[in-house]
C-alpha cells in the first residue's frame, strides 16, 4: 500500500474515534456506560466476523496459532483501555482525560525507542511538542486560565494507566501482531479477545438491561460499533504495521480537533481561537509526515 493511503487511512480512524466522543451522549442516554462499551465491541466482533468469513479468512487457524498474542491485545488495547477509561470518567473531567490522552504520542514514542528501538526522527521529535501545544488550545478554548483549574482526580490516575495501555498495544502491535494473517483477520480475532473482556466486565459490574435503548442510541451505537470500532481498528492497524508505532500515535492529535469540528453539526461552533489550535496540530503532524514522505520506501 502506498505511503500516501496509509495516510489517508490513519487520519480517517481519527475521524471515526472524533465522532465517536459525540456519538456517546446519545448512546449514553440509553444505555449504562459498561454495557454500551461491551455491546460496540460486540457488534463490531460480529461485522468483523462476516466480513472475515466473506473473505476467507482463516481464523480458526490463526486463533489456534496466535491466541495468546490475539488475547493479550485484545485485553491491552481494547477491555483494559475501555474498563479503565470509564472508571476514570467517573472522578475526573473530559478535559482532564483528553489533555492526558494528548500525551499519548509521546508515551508511545518513548515505549517504542525503549522496546522497539524505533529511532524518532528529528521532525517526529519536533511534531509532538507542536501538536500537543495545539491540543491545549483547543481544549482551553486559548483561556490558560482553564488549564488551571482543572482539579487532579483519582480518575486521572487511571486515566494515565489508560492511556499508558494504549501506548503498550500500539507497541506490542507493532512487535507482535502476526504477519502470516490480514490486517481483516488480525483485527477480528484481537476485537473478539476485547469484546469478551468487557462483556465479562458488563455482566459482573453492569448491572443488567432493563429495557430496549431508543432508536437514536441503537442508531448512534451501530456507527460507534461499524465505524468508530471496525473502520477504524482496521485502518489504525494498517497504519502501526506501515508507518510504526512511535509515528502513527502522533495522529491521536487529530482526535479533538475532529471532535470539536463534527460537534459543530449542532450548532456549537468552534471559536476562532480553537480552529487555530486545530491548524497547529495538523500543523504538527504534517511536520512529521514530510520527513516519512522521504523515508518510507513505496510499496504496492
Amino acid at each position: 500500500m502506498r505511503t500516501g493511503a496509509v495516510y489517508g487511512l490513519v487520519v480517517l480512524a481519527t475521524v471515526f474515534w472524533g465522532a465517536n466522543f459525540v456519538l456517546a451522549g446519545p448512546v449514553m442516554s440509553g444505555l449504562p456506560p459498561l454495557w454500551a462499551a461491551a455491546l460496540r465491541f460486540l457488534l463490531g466482533t460480529g461485522v468483523m466476523f462476516l466480513l472475515s468469513g466473506w473473505r476467507g479468512e482463516a481464523l480458526v487457524e490463526l486463533g489456534r496459532r496466535h491466541a495468546g498474542v490475539y488475547l493479550m491485545l485484545g485485553v491491552v488495547g481494547i477491555g483494559a483501555f475501555n474498563l479503565l477509561f470509564f472508571y476514570a470518567l467517573k472522578s475526573t473531567s473530559p478535559a482532564n482525560a483528553s489533555l492526558i490522552m494528548a500525551t499519548n504520542p509521546l508515551v508511545t514514542t518513548l515505549i517504542a525507542a525503549l522496546l522497539l528501538r524505533e529511532r524518532p526522527s528529528g521532525q517526529q521529535v519536533a511534531a509532538l511538542p507542536v501538536a500537543l501545544a495545539g491540543v491545549v488550545v483547543v481544549i482551553s478554548g486559548g483561556n490558560l486560565q482553564h488549564l488551571r483549574e482543572l482539579n487532579v482526580a483519582h480518575g486521572d490516575l487511571l486515566m494515565l494507566a489508560a492511556n499508558l495501555f494504549w501506548a503498550l498495544y500500539n507497541v506490542l502491535s507493532r512487535r507482535f501482531m502476526p504477519r502470516t494473517g490480514s490486517a481483516v483477520a488480525n483485527t477480528t480475532l484481537v476485537m473478539a479477545a476485547g469484546a469478551a473482556v468487557l462483556l465479562v466486565a458488563a455482566l459482573t459490574e453492569g448491572g443488567h438491561l432493563t429495557a430496549m435503548p431508543g432508536t437514536t442510541a441503537l442508531a448512534a451505537l451501530l456507527v460507534m460499533a461499524l465505524a468508530g470500532t471496525v473502520l477504524a481498528y482496521l485502518f489504525w492497524n494498517t497504519g502501526i504495521a506501515c508507518l510504526g508505532a512511535g509515528r502513527t500515535s502522533l495522529f491521536l492529535n487529530l482526535v479533538p480537533v475532529f471532535a470539536m469540528l463534527i460537534n459543530s453539526a449542532d450548532g456549537t461552533l468552534p471559536t476562532h481561537v480553537q480552529l487555530l489550535g486545530g491548524a497547529i496540530v495538523i500543523s504538527g503532524v504534517t511536520l512529521a509526515m514530510v520527513r516519512l514522505r522521504r523515508s518510507l520506501p513505496t510499496s504496492t
